[in-house]
């Protein structure tokens, strides 16, 4: 099959398209053997891509966490899937077992869900990782309830076009920031009841303006950095706040404390870093949640840009100008 492989960490033209050999089923397993027709490109791929991956000892890799196909073959194991059937998952990538810049995978039948019928493959493909981000934080992380008000960072980002559609659905108001009118516009057809542009307003005193000085209920922060504790006065007393980011070591503290924030770190790779099946079966349950409110009309996926497979390095490039609104992605056949 054709893969894109990542033969050494560096630029982007460490990316090479080869021919490698097809995954196969065992016999007997649970897994399932899917011909992959789309893969999404997230910001962890760049990361690796740049730094190494996981498992340095396992080189050259192929990255990609997320993907979007159709079962071709089932092991014996398998029950709630049949040959024929389309899929999306959030499953390899991290340099130990394969990820989907390439034309086959294997997933195990308990992480991964049946693709929603209302979207096209590359839609899907854009679709979990930042699904079960979101979700995790504001629902798990966060406790976000009816009625709230929260701020999300970057709402036009894939993350945040997300976010601010889950947290709309649990019956939130949402504030989130963006970087132009272009994206304020797109924000606000997800539903974004407040647009902060933070380019031109302290988005901290906009929030605070907002909600009568009070502060929000939950903040989520998706861009780490100074945003992170820029955006401590802008949480209400014994609020929350989730950040996808590792706090920078010159984070300051005081007004976290003093106001008494309750953190909240996510990372929806850590079940599959450390091997934690049942929350990898739970993460699949959300991604079959959100298929529902997919095909129901009440949560879509943007994709902005999508690159044939031997464009994967074009395709990071893209991703690291950060100029981006929604999903990038890779098509790896005609849907």
């Amino acid at each position: 099959m054709k893969a894109v492989v990542m033969t050494a960490p560096g630029n982007p033209q460490v990316l090479q398209l080869q021919e490698v050999p097809n995954p196969a089923v065992p016999v007997g397993s649970t897994e399932l053997l899917v011909r992959l027709v789309a893969a999404g490109i997230n910001p962890i791929d760049t990361k690796l891509r740049k730094r190494g991956t996981f498992y340095p000892e396992q080189m050259p890799a192929i990255l990609g966490c997320d993907g979007a196909g159709i079962v071709e073959a089932v092991g014996a194991g398998v029950q709630r899937f049949r040959v024929g059937d389309a899929v999306y998952f959030c499953n390899g990538g991290l340099g130990g077992h394969q990820g989907n810049y390439a034309e086959y995978t294997v997933v195990d039948e308990r992480f991964a869900a049946h693709k929603p019928e209302s979207l096209s493959f590359a839609e899907a493909a854009g679709a979990p990782l930042v699904l079960i981000t979101a979700w995790e934080a504001l629902y798990e992380r966060g406790r976000l309830e009816p009625g709230e008000k929260v701020l999300i960072h970057a709402g036009a980002g894939g993350v945040g076009h997300v976010a601010i559609q889950l947290a709309k659905l649990k019956g939130a108001t949402v504030a989130t920031t963006v970087s132009s009118e272009e994206k304020a516009r797109f924000v606000r057809q997800l539903g974004a009841d407040h647009v902060i542009n933070y380019k031109q307003t302290d988005f901290a005193q906009a929030a605070l303006d907002w909600t009568n000085g009070e502060g929000v209920d939950l903040a989520f922060d998706t861009v780490g950095g100074e945003t992170f504790h820029k955006t401590f006065p802008a949480v209400r007393i014994y609020g929350d706040i989730v950040t996808i980011l590792e706090p920078d070591a010159n984070t300051v503290w005081k007004v976290a404390r003093n106001r008494n924030l309750r953190i909240g770190l996510e990372i929806m790779l850590t079940p599959m870093l450390l091997n934690l099946v049942e929350v990898q079966q739970h993460q699949a349950e959300i991604l079959a949640e959100c298929a529902d409110w997919i095909d129901q009309g009440k949560l879509r996926i943007v994709v902005s840009h999508k690159f044939g497979l031997e464009d994967a390095a074009k395709a990071h490039q893209l991703l690291e100008s950060g100029s981006i609104a929604g999903k990038i992605v890779l098509l790896l056949s005609d849907e």
